[in-house]
């Protein structure tokens, strides 16, 4: 590469540092991504996001997971499912998702370099390439948006059985039973994939209750879901240690005295920031234990005046959504372009099965903040089009203030979650009120009808105007 000074340099090519380069190309500026991936994309497409909802979409078409509530829990499209099934649909998918990432690159005049990065100075950095040679590139500015990577204790023996968020799309069989290590979304997300697959699954995890940030209720049914399919979920629950025995059982014995026997073990207890070999020290910049870095949360701008960080690395929400648009806040701000402040309400989709998404306050926060208010729920399978799909579970809940009856919060469990919030999400935005959900017509028979079903369940119980 001919280039070696350029007015940006992003380090990361998943959401947060595909938005930041090519709004920065669009800024007229000369911009470089360095990844060290073989192919542009980063965790987001070669082991997270897509290729977990991808395994998910594969998993409730072959297993004929939708139709099991006309056709009982016994029934599948295809009765013997391989590992191989599965990962023949992810490779067509991460395929097609680089093409497009590494077109929309070179139609903005993006330069990419495949290598690992590492800072000598606040304005410079030594690529190391695949092939051996090392090439020193400055900047004006730069973008860290290196993500994050599974967290694996030293006590633990990783390998076919054993495996993280990561390694588990390697698997060359599908186990029968699977001991998942965290109740986190990860772990969730995994733990009800497996499920829907028939595969025994335990989850352990530390806290009293899974999805600490998500309405309790909303919880409530998840985990009455899971349990009603055979799921077992033991909380409180603190590993001791990990192993994999002579029989090539795996073995997780609790600090409680309790053991959890399974085929494979999926540890999903936390990630880790991407820096160990980024050198920030020679930046200036530090991370703290968990490796992540500061950023201001308006321009997404380090210590460091000239440094930005989004994405993964900066910690919460670490959602592929949110970490777009801060790549894009953070190149505006590089190059002292106004932008306006993150939107305050963003939906968290949560890729289980059933699906979970959430946007704005949930019932505890709104009663820790003291403010008078009114729930309405709505239950899918009492909608027309809930019927006609057999579904059994979901439901949708509103949270309304009775001062103003402004809606606070959308929460919904259930087939289609994570489209049907972006309904709420557009209303919390535009300080919309229970009237709009009343007296708007929706679509019928659809899942969006509950939420007027929903908002009129909240007005039936409270004071009229």
């Amino acid at each position: 590469m001919a280039n070696t000074q350029y007015d940006l340099i992003v380090i990361g090519s998943g959401p947060a540092g595909r938005r930041a380069a090519v709004q920065a190309a669009k800024l007229k500026k000369l911009v470089l991504v360095v990844d060290r991936g073989r192919r542009v994309g980063g965790v987001c497409v070669h082991t997270g996001t897509i290729p977990s909802k991808t395994l998910r979409e594969t998993v409730l078409n072959l297993s004929g997971w939708r139709e099991r509530g006309f056709y009982g829990r016994g029934y599948r499209v295809k009765d013997t499912i391989t590992a191989e099934d599965l990962m023949r649909r992810l490779t067509m998918t991460l395929d097609h998702e680089v093409e497009i990432l590494e077109h929309q690159f070179a139609r903005n005049n993006v330069h990419v370099m495949s290598g690992s990065a590492k800072f000598v100075d606040p304005h410079a950095v030594e690529i190391t390439q695949e092939d051996g040679e090392v090439v020193r590139i400055t900047a004006e500015r730069f973008v860290i948006a290196v993500g994050t990577r599974p967290y694996r204790p030293d006590s633990i023996t990783f390998d076919d059985a054993i495996v993280d968020a990561d390694s588990i799309l390697e698997i060359q069989r599908l186990p029968r039973s699977l001991t998942v290590i965290g109740g986190g979304v990860i772990g969730i997300e995994y733990a009800t994939i497996f499920s829907a697959l028939d595969v025994k699954v335990t989850v352990l995890d530390a806290a009293e209750s899974l999805l600490q940030f998500v309405d309790r209720e909303l919880v409530d049914e998840f985990m009455h879901d899971l349990r009603d399919r055979g799921v077992t979920l033991r909380l409180n629950a603190k590993y001791k240690s990990v192993e994999r025995k002579e029989n090539d059982a795996c073995l997780v014995q609790l600090q409680d005295g309790r053991q959890v026997w399974s085929e494979m073990i999926l540890f999903a207890a936390g990630r880790q920031g991407a820096v160990e070999t980024l050198n920030i020290e020679a930046a200036g910049l530090t991370a703290d234990k968990r490796g992540r870095l500061k950023a201001d949360p308006d321009t997404f701008r380090t210590e460091v005046p000239h440094i930005y960080a989004c994405g993964d690395i900066i910690g919460f929400p670490s959602l592929a959504s949110t970490s777009m648009e801060q790549g894009r806040i953070a190149a505006r701000a590089a190059f002292d372009v106004p932008t306006e402040k993150p939107p305050q309400f963003f939906p968290y989709g949560i890729y289980s099965v059933p699906e979970i998404s959430t946007c704005g306050e949930t019932e505890e926060e709104v009663r820790q903040r003291g403010e008078a208010y009114e729930c309405g729920v709505a239950r899918f399978r009492e909608t027309a089009r809930g019927h006609i799909m057999g579904v059994n579970g979901g439901f949708m809940k509103l949270i309304f203030s009775l001062d103003t009856r402004r809606l606070l919060g959308v929460h919904i469990v259930g087939e289609g979650a994570t489209e049907l919030v972006h309904i709420g999400q557009a209303v919390l935005g535009l300080g919309g009120r229970l009237e709009y959900f009343v007296e708007n017509t929706f679509n019928y028979p659809t899942l969006a009808e509950a939420y007027k079903v929903a908002a009129l369940d909240a007005w039936n119980r409270m004071p009229r105007i």
